[in-house]
């Protein structure tokens, strides 16, 4: 099974492609294909009648994968706008869309309190709209500059076990699906 994780943080050191890197461990069996040029995506334009590369690229991978997991950061109340924009080119043309019936899992990490809960909530929506099959499940990890050990594992056992079922949750759909 492959499952494609992109991060919608274009930092460096960032907290959700940290989750995202603490997500495979528990994908056993899983091929994890980090993905990771959002900042390649120039931005949406219907008056391009091509895709750009970049664009291309995405699309392909999010196709060869049998689910996708999402870690999103919060900016300003919603989610990054260099995901939005991805999510945008990859939604057309919208009948043929590579997110179409798949299987997706949304979890976030930000340094404030509520973990980018209100990133979480408007990125499913627009999965949904798009026509991905969004998890209810996620993961909602606040204060996430203390939250992992110097190896990129999560401190807290309960988040940690939070995570491992969220994938688990995702491979199970994804397979059953397939199947």
């Amino acid at each position: 099974m492959r499952l494609l994780a992109i991060s919608g943080s274009l930092r460096r050191l960032s907290y959700n492609s940290a989750l995202l890197d603490a997500a495979a461990e528990y994908g056993r069996g899983v091929d994890f294909v980090a993905w990771s040029g959002l900042d390649t995506i120039p931005a949406y334009s219907e008056d391009l009648d091509e895709a750009p590369p970049a664009v291309a690229l995405l699309k392909d991978e999010i196709a060869k994968a049998d689910g996708i997991l999402v870690a999103t950061p919060e900016y300003n109340a919603s989610v990054p706008g260099a995901l939005k924009n991805a999510l945008d080119w990859v939604s057309r043309p919208f009948a043929a869309n590579p997110l179409r019936g798949k299987r997706v899992a949304v979890i976030g990490a930000s340094q404030g309190a509520f973990g980018a809960a209100w990133a979480q909530a408007e990125l499913r929506k627009i999965l949904q709209t798009i026509g991905a099959h969004v998890e209810e499940r996620g993961l909602l990890l606040a204060h996430a500059q203390h939250a992992f050990t110097p190896d990129g594992r999560l401190r807290d056992p309960d988040a940690a076990a939070a995570l491992a079922a969220i994938v688990e949750s995702l491979v199970q759909h994804t397979a059953r699906r397939a199947a």
